[in-house]
C-alpha cells in the first residue's frame, strides 16, 4: 500500500504521551496562543445572511476572499497578480502543497526538499508516489545552493523552500531564495515557496516572497496561511498562488479532493484579511518576548546544547550532545520532566540528537517553567548518556 513507505504523523504520538503524563507542558505543537480577530467572526454573520452559502460555491473560493487576497498580496509581499496567475483557496497550506504536488508530477517525479524538513512536505511527496530528494542545508540551517545544484536530476519536478523555515525558525535570505528561483527558471522546474510564518521575523530580519521577483510568474507556487498569523489553525484556510497554466489542474485535484474550501470559514478569512498584518504584529512583542527568555535559558546548557540561530517563524532546532536518539530523549522529557517537545528524527534528521521547541502557544509566565523544566531535563538526561 502507498501508506506503508508514510511516516506515522508525530504530533497525536506525542500529544498521548502528554495525556499520559499530566501537567506536562508543551513545546511541541506549532500554533499561536491568542484567538482569530473578532472581525473573522462578525464576518459569518455575512455568510448566514445568504442561504445560497449553504450550497456549493467555486471550486477555487468566493470572489470576496479572491479579490481581498489580491489585494494583501501586492501590499504585503510585493506580489502584482495579473492573468499570469491563479489564486487558489485551500483548506489550510497543507492541502495547497498537496494540490501543487498532484498537479505537477507523475509517479516516481523527484521534488528536492531541504533538511531539515517539514514533515508533512515528505509525508506528501511519497502519498503521491514521488521521491523526496532530501539535501542538507549548511550548518546554519541555510540552502546549500551547491548541493541542491547537484541534487537535480531530469525527474526532478521542483524545489521547495520554507522560509521563515519549520522547523529550524531560520529565514532565508534573499539573495539564496533569488539564487533557487532563478535555478528553477533555468532548469525548467517549479519553486515551491511555503510562507505560513511569513509574518513571524525578528531583529528587522525581513522576508521575501520569491513571487515578486522579476520573471518568476511562470514556475513559481506560493502557499500562504491563516493559521498561524490570525491563530486559525482549526478553521482550516490557507491559499495558494500559482502560474496560469497550472489552473486546470488544480481545479481537478481540488474539485476531486475537496469540491469547494470552506464557506464560512472564507467568510471568517475574509473578515481577517481586512484587518491584515496589524493583528498578527501587536502579538509578536509577547512571542519575542518567550524566544528571547528561551534563547537566555538555552544558553546555560550551551555545551550540551547548540540553538539553531532563529529570526523567524517560533521554533528553535536544538542539536543535542549526547547518545541517545532524539525521540527516546523526548520521551524521557514528557515522562521525568513534564515538558514535550517534537524529536529531529520527524524531520529527517537521523545521524544526531535533535529537538525541535516551539514557543508560540505559551504566555510568558507558562512557556518559563516550560524551558527551565526542559534545561533541567537535558542537562540530568544528556549527562547521563555520557
Amino acid at each position: 500500500m502507498r501508506t506503508n513507505s508514510i511516516q506515522l504523523p508525530v504530533i497525536p504520538i506525542i500529544n498521548e504521551l502528554i495525556k499520559n503524563n499530566p501537567e506536562t507542558i508543551s513545546l511541541g505543537q506549532g500554533v499561536v496562543f491568542y484567538p482569530p480577530p473578532a472581525e473573522a467572526f462578525h464576518h459569518i454573520n455575512n455568510f448566514h445572511h445568504n442561504p445560497q452559502n449553504n450550497l456549493y460555491q467555486s471550486v477555487q473560493g468566493i470572489p470576496l476572499l479572491l479579490a481581498q487576497i489580491k489585494q494583501k498580496l501586492a501590499l504585503d509581499n510585493n506580489i502584482l497578480v495579473d492573468d499570469r496567475s491563479s489564486i487558489f483557496v485551500t483548506a489550510g497550506s497543507n492541502m495547497a502543497f498537496m494540490n501543487a504536488i498532484l498537479a505537477i508530477t507523475n509517479p516516481e517525479d523527484e521534488i528536492i526538499i531541504l533538511s531539515p524538513y517539514y514533515f508533512n512536505h515528505e509525508m506528501a511527496i511519497r502519498l503521491a508516489n514521488c521521491t523526496p530528494i532530501i539535501v542538507e542545508t549548511d550548518e546554519q540551517y541555510q540552502p546549500d545552493i551547491n548541493k541542491i545544484l547537484t541534487a537535480i536530476t531530469p525527474k526532478t519536478k521542483a524545489i521547495v523552500t520554507i522560509s521563515p523555515n519549520n522547523p529550524t525558525g531560520v529565514v532565508y535570505s534573499k539573495n539564496d531564495l533569488l539564487k533557487i528561483n532563478n535555478i528553477c527558471r533555468e532548469k525548467g522546474i517549479y519553486h515551491i515557496s511555503d510562507e505560513a510564518y511569513e509574518y513571524f521575523t525578528y531583529n528587522d530580519v525581513k522576508h521575501y516572497s520569491p513571487a515578486s521577483f522579476p520573471n518568476s510568474y511562470n514556475h513559481t507556487i506560493s502557499l500562504f496561511s491563516l493559521s498561524k498569523a490570525y491563530g486559525f489553525a482549526s478553521w482550516r484556510i490557507g491559499y495558494m498562488l500559482i502560474p496560469k497554466h497550472l489552473e486546470m489542474g488544480i481545479k481537478k485535484v481540488q474539485d476531486t479532493i475537496l469540491i469547494c474550501p470552506p464557506v464560512i470559514s472564507q467568510y471568517a478569512a475574509l473578515g481577517a484579511l481586512k484587518i491584515g498584518i496589524s493583528y498578527c504584529q501587536k502579538y509578536l512583542s509577547d512571542v519575542n518576548k518567550v524566544r528571547e527568555k528561551m534563547l537566555n535559558s538555552l544558553q546555560e546548557i550551551s555545551d550540551i546544547c547548540q540553538v539553531s540561530n532563529s529570526d523567524g517563524a517560533f521554533y528553535f532546532f536544538l542539536k543535542i550532545n549526547t547518545e541517545m536518539n532524539s525521540f527516546d530523549l523526548t520521551k524521557k522529557l514528557i515522562e521525568n520532566y513534564q515538558v514535550a517537545v517534537i524529536p529531529g528524527t520527524t524531520f529527517g534528521v537521523e545521524n544526531k540528537c535533535c529537538l525541535r521547541v516551539a514557543y508560540g502557544l505559551l504566555n510568558y509566565e507558562t512557556a518559563s517553567i516550560g524551558i527551565n523544566r526542559l534545561v533541567e531535563g537535558l542537562s540530568k538526561l544528556a549527562l547521563k548518556s555520557d
